[in-house]
């Protein structure tokens, strides 16, 4: 559903408001140019269940939601990530077809006892039941130590866009930041492809955990208006590692 423009209760020191949408859809089928469409309209999905919504309530407070997406022809990267690409360098990385067995289930069991709350419960909330079910092209980004996987990413590819759907690390691992290592794979992967621009996932507009997408060179942000506007870099914050 969408509605007008309302003031719901927020923090009070956040700045800004926006429309407010809650909206939401099943689709056994999306093609690689609608999948583009949507994530430029700030969707996103798990497995057939696609999803947009402005504001967010978590920890007793409203978060005005921010869509982060990354120009990649604008793209240049920092010295800290130039760093946790040669710290990873060890790894084998591969491109392939998406699988959720029992290697990946055991990665995600690790994965989890990373959270304090927002647990996630299961790795099929975020793929669907059934990977021959999904409904985009989706590839799976994999890192290996002496053969043993210590990371996995899922990542949508359209005809111009990527988006990432969810990442997997062992927490035992810590040291390599292989969150952010598997957003900078996913980059690399994208533009191979020759897409121009690559979906992170939301962020939200005050500073929080997720500020870790923002730290990209020509990233922008969607303003739930139609409109992609450029997104200064903030301050490095907590990030996925």
């Amino acid at each position: 559903m969408t509605g007008p423009e309302t003031d719901p209760p927020v923090a009070r020191d956040a700045p800004l408001r926006f429309p407010l949408l809650m909206e939401e859809f099943t689709r056994s089928v999306v093609l690689p140019e609608q999948l583009d469409a949507l994530l430029n309209l700030g969707w996103r999905h798990f497995g057939r269940h696609f999803f947009r919504y402005s504001l967010f309530l978590g920890e007793n407070r409203m978060h005005w939601v921010q869509p982060v997406r990354v120009n990649l022809p604008h793209l240049t990267l920092s010295t800290s990530q130039r760093r946790i690409l040669r710290r990873n360098g060890d790894l084998t990385v591969t491109v392939g077809q998406p699988v959720a067995d029992s290697e990946q289930q055991d990665l995600f069991l690790r994965h989890r006892t990373r959270f304090t709350t927002n647990v996630p419960e299961r790795l099929t909330d975020f793929l669907g039941d059934n990977l021959e079910q999904y409904p985009c092209p989706m590839v799976e980004v994999a890192a290996r130590r002496n053969g043993v996987l210590v990371a996995a990413s899922y990542l949508d590819v359209g005809v111009t866009c990527a988006s990432s759907v969810y990442a997997l690390f062992d927490p035992a691992e810590s040291r390599r930041s292989l969150g952010i290592a598997t957003m900078l794979w996913e980059i690399r992967h994208a533009v191979d492809r020759g897409c121009s621009h690559y979906h992170p996932g939301y962020a939200f507009h005050e500073p929080s955990e997720m500020d870790y997408k923002k730290q990209f060179a020509g990233s922008e942000w969607f303003d739930w208006q139609g409109n992609w506007r450029p997104l200064p870099r903030r301050a490095p914050g907590p990030a996925p590692r």
